[in-house]
């Protein structure tokens, strides 16, 4: 006798189709996993039996053998439990079900009741982007999974409703969950609290609104850290696709529960400066999303970047420029998404005051130098906007708040943005600004003859790359757009090479003869 049941394996962030054949022999009373399964799944014969016994059915009593196809790649997860356990009923039994369009996934506790599990969305995407249509799955997991449409849904609570479901599905109906947008709530923290430091708010501005990387230098208490804490919210509402995407990552990740079984608000991440690399950009034995992946959509915030480790931060060049981690094991390739916006925040120097007017430096050049090369250029040529942050005055403290941007002003203005740039981009998969390749900045960046001359110059005496010039096409697109005007001018293009002034700021280092 022989049952073959659907279900999914997860690696990285891609699933695919696993075929649980179930087989009945004579011989002594056992089950045998085959297939290249883990310890969690062999572990499952004994779950599964106990919940087979306490759901009311009896257990055969002859040899089990369980084959999990294709047996040739390694399988993870106590997803597994539920199919096995179908697997192990149906043994005899007709099936009232096209097997091939349905497939299972949970885990069963020993009383007979099937639980969460975690990785259920990926693993849904990926059955129905092999053409499964029907999905019996854990309730908890129901709210999470109902981000995908066109997919039926059957919930079920215990091991007897999934037998159930087998025998008769006609009977049952699917089920999904409205995911309906939330309206947010006003900000905790306001840009409107942020002391003085209006030109620095403007260039946040642009970031936002263009999904721009923005880096922040400045003497200690100069309000970096107290500003990019704040850009979450100004930030647009997320779409139904980022929502979907940066979902699946939490889920992979295990990050996701029945009460927050969705991500609607863009992630905002800020790793301490002492993260691993296999933290910040994902890895490990069975590789799993960092740091950097888990901002999908959102922002990656490296405080005191200066401190970060330098390997680290080196391997942050490809996915950067790529929008994508991929992590290499003798198994295959594993790749995690990582859209982000980058936020960093960094002294100038080891004692915090090179540059300061109000300050003396008390780095010497050599602590200059060994601080300053943390920074490479690679790294910095990857971050659209340059800011040199310095510390508000007293007068700024006394002043109204009335009198500066507030987060309410700048959201309005990033929505505006947003809005353009998503018709502009409507048929090309791209929502932002900064997420144009070179060619597509020729041609949605239209700048007039004398923009155009001035980046010429621009890039001639300050030794821009070209990257950084395409860069700054796509910033000053933003800044149009901000301005609502059609066409880039030279105001737009003087105000984005503003933020590219940072680039000489290093050079000033002392240099002996």
């Amino acid at each position: 006798m022989l049952t073959k049941i659907r279900t999914a394996s997860l690696w990285g962030m891609d699933a695919q189709i696993v075929t649980v054949e179930t087989d009945l022999q004579p011989g002594l009373p056992a089950i045998n996993m085959v297939g290249l399964a883990d310890t969690t799944i062999k572990e499952a014969k004994e779950r599964i039996r106990a919940a087979i016994i306490n759901s009311g059915y009896g257990f055969p009593k002859w040899r089990i053998t369980v084959n999990l196809s294709p047996a040739g790649n390694p399988k993870e997860g106590s997803h597994f439990d539920l199919p096995i356990a179908i697997g192990i009923l149906s043994l005899g039994c007709k099936a009232g079900e096209d097997l091939r369009q349905t497939a299972y996934i949970g885990e069963l506790s020993l009383d007979g009741k099937v639980k969460y599990i975690k990785g259920a969305l990926p693993l849904a995407m990926g059955l129905y982007r092999k053409g499964i249509r029907r999905l019996v799955l854990p309730e908890g997991n129901l709210r999470e999974v109902s981000l995908i449409k066109d997919m039926s849904l059957y919930p079920v609570k215990t091991l007897r409703e999934s037998f159930d479901f087998f025998q008769n599905p006609e009977q049952t109906a699917s089920r999904s969950f409205d995911v309906q947008k939330q309206c947010r709530a006003s900000a905790a923290e306001d840009f409107l609290d942020v002391a003085g430091q209006e030109t620095v708010k403007r260039a946040i501005l642009t970031a936002a609104a263009g999904n721009h990387g923005i880096l922040l230098v400045g003497s200690p208490g100069s309000g970096k850290t107290m500003m990019a804490k704040r850009i979450p919210g100004i930030l647009p509402d997320m779409s139904y696709e980022e929502q979907l995407e940066t979902t699946r990552i939490y889920s992979a990740a295990g990050l996701l529960d029945e009460e927050h079984p969705y991500i609607e608000e863009r992630p905002f991440r800020a790793p301490h400066h002492s993260v691993s690399r296999a933290a910040l950009i994902g890895g490990g034995r069975r590789p799993r999303p960092g740091e950097l992946s888990l901002a999908h959509n959102g922002i990656l915030f490296l405080d005191e970047l200066g401190e970060f480790d330098v390997s680290a931060i080196e391997m942050l060049r490809q996915p950067m420029e790529e929008e994508q981690v991929m992590i290499n094991r003798s198994w295959g390739t594993a790749r995690f998404p990582c859209r982000v916006m980058v936020v960093a925040a960094a002294n100038p120097c080891k004692c915090g005051y090179f540059g300061d007017e109000t300050h003396i430096c008390t780095c010497s050049e050599k602590q200059l130098r060994a601080y300053q090369a943390r920074f490479s250029g690679p790294i910095l040529d990857r971050i659209d906007l340059h800011v040199r942050v310095f510390p508000a005055d007293y007068q700024h403290l006394e002043s109204k708040k009335e009198q500066g941007l507030s987060s309410a002003d700048m959201r309005e203005q990033v929505r505006a943005a947003a809005a353009i740039q998503q018709k502009r981009y409507e048929h090309t998969g791209i929502r932002f600004n900064s997420r144009l390749s070179s060619q597509q900045a020729r041609d949605f960046c239209y700048m007039t003859e004398a923009a155009g001359q001035l980046l010429k110059d621009a890039c001639e005496k300050m030794g821009l790359t070209m990257r950084t010039c395409y860069k700054m096409m796509k910033v000053s697109r933003t800044i149009a757009d901000l301005a609502g005007a059609e066409h880039i001018d030279t105001g737009h293009m003087a105000e984005a090479l503003q933020y590219r002034g940072m680039d000489s700021f290093y050079r000033r280092v002392p240099r002996g003869n």
